[in-house]
């Protein structure tokens, strides 16, 4: 089959094209490898329980936890703890349907690098999410 200028040009131009694209997405790595690294402090969730840290490195001041309800009134708690010993278990509250949930846990000490802070959720007595997070400085 021979190739026509038409074809030849738009060959040229689908060429530039893919190159102009390949460094855009090259300067996007590059401009995300160079990013600013995770911090300690966060949101986490799994399924329906959510755990939010407010300070940084391996220092827990205060960690919420929230247990999202589903369409009808329960009874919700919840258990924070870490890989090192510590725990705390949450109030017991009876919730309207369609209602969050939320209670604080306060440990108020530092933790070894690489230690999993988790919390998990009970809606009804049974288990409804388990998030967990590794303490880094």
């Amino acid at each position: 089959m021979k190739k026509t200028r038409g074809s030849l040009a738009m060959l040229d131009i689908t060429k530039k094209f893919a190159a102009g694209i390949g460094a855009v997405a090259a300067a996007l790595g590059c401009l995300i490898a160079t990013g600013p690294s995770a911090v300690a402090d966060g949101k986490w969730c799994n399924n329906s329980v959510c755990i939010e840290t407010y300070d940084s490195g391996t220092y827990l001041g205060r960690v919420e936890v929230s247990v999202i309800n589903t369409n009808q009134p329960n009874r919700i708690s919840a258990r924070v703890w870490t890989t090192n010993g510590w725990s705390a278990d949450t109030k017991v509250e009876d919730v309207a349907k369609f209602r969050t949930y939320r209670d604080q846990a306060y440990p108020q000490r530092h933790f070894p690098a690489g230690t999993r802070l988790c919390a998990e959720g009970f809606r009804g007595g049974s288990s409804v999410g388990l998030p967990c997070v590794t303490l880094t400085d």
